[in-house]
């Protein structure tokens, strides 16, 4: 099968369609034809060598894909040969076929579009799971989500208003800005032209947010820090702007404040099971009812995948970019 590949130096490592061998399911796996895979930041990094795959991944990237199940491992009864599904995987969703635990499939939501639903399952299980499992997000609380164009935090900002939250979006320019209110934030802050912590304040009276997703890391801590309302939970999932920041525990022990960071991709099968069955039971009902869909900024074919990042990295892409082997 074809599959993008990283070689040369890094940190510019080069992109490279080639012929590999083709996976086979193991027990309990399901082999998949790829109908489109997402491109994340977590691929550009990759490609860096920032962020390498764990261990028994493939070494191309790819954390998600749409497409059918073509084969099926010893032990799977949850999925069947044709199934239309998209997967949440630990690498290689850059291919024409992979394999992935079955527990870490869903089907494709009705009315989604095959190609389109590689859009949803690592967006959805990242923002499920952190806003849900680790910052407790309730009905009625305020949701700060920083980079609310992006491919998560377009996800995030649907999933917070279809729970009841009252959603605060960061993104960068007006129209921008205009698309995040569009998705179901009630107020969106455009951190080009404005001053987001007055503007936080501003659209909470002060009391600031319950709960922050942050793509920013360490240059954004002190910020978030000071957005937190008493018993406040900030949700540490990326880090665009540097790993290392300076906290004022002060501040945070007066708020009674928790700062947590996670990642979806290392943590083990049982858990991504649990974690794509929780979306499965909760956010699949929305998707079908048309509260939370996938946005779609662009589609390119694989052997374009060099152009998918140079796109992703330009900063102009609102949602995610999709590449079709």
């Amino acid at each position: 099968m074809r599959a993008v590949t990283i070689s040369g130096e890094r940190p510019a490592g080069k992109l490279t369609t080639t012929d590999v061998n083709l996976p086979e399911p193991d027990t309990g796996e399901v082999l998949i034809d790829v109908a489109s895979s997402g491109v994340n930041r977590a691929d550009l990094l990759q490609r860096a060598g920032l962020y390498p795959p764990p261990p028994g991944a493939p070494e191309w990237p790819g954390l998600e894909i749409s497409g059918t199940v073509r084969r099926l491992g010893a032990g799977v009864s949850s999925r069947r040969v044709g199934d239309q599904v998209v997967a949440l995987l630990a690498g290689g969703g850059y291919a024409e076929q992979v394999v992935v635990p079955a527990g870490q499939t869903l089907p494709v939501p009705d009315g989604v579009d095959l190609v389109d639903a590689a859009a949803l399952p690592e967006a959805v299980c990242t923002a499920w799971t952190n806003l849900v499992d680790t910052g407790r997000l309730r009905r009625g609380e305020t949701l700060l989500v920083h980079g609310g164009s992006g491919g998560v935090g377009s996800v995030a900002v649907q999933i917070g208003a279809a729970l009841g939250a009252r959603v605060v979006a960061t993104a960068g320019g007006p129209e921008r800005a205009a698309r995040c209110r569009e998705l179901g934030a009630s107020v969106a802050v455009d951190h080009r032209a404005q001053d987001v912590v007055a503007a936080v304040r501003e659209a909470t009276d002060g009391r600031g947010a319950d709960v922050v997703l942050d793509v920013l890391g360490g240059g954004a801590l002190g910020d978030n820090v000071r957005l937190l309302a008493t018993g406040g939970r900030l949700v540490v999932i990326g880090l665009q702007q540097g790993r290392t920041g300076e906290l004022d525990l002060a501040r945070l022990m007066a708020k009674r404040a928790t700062v947590t960071g996670t990642t979806l991709r290392s943590r083990s099968v049982q858990e991504k099971a649990e974690v794509v069955a929780a979306v499965g039971e909760h956010v699949w009902p929305m998707v079908a009812d048309g509260r939370v869909r996938p946005v779609v900024h662009a589609r390119l074919p694989l052997d374009e995948a060099d152009a998918a990042h140079a796109l992703l990295d330009s900063g102009q892409v609102f949602g995610k970019v999709l590449l079709v082997p």
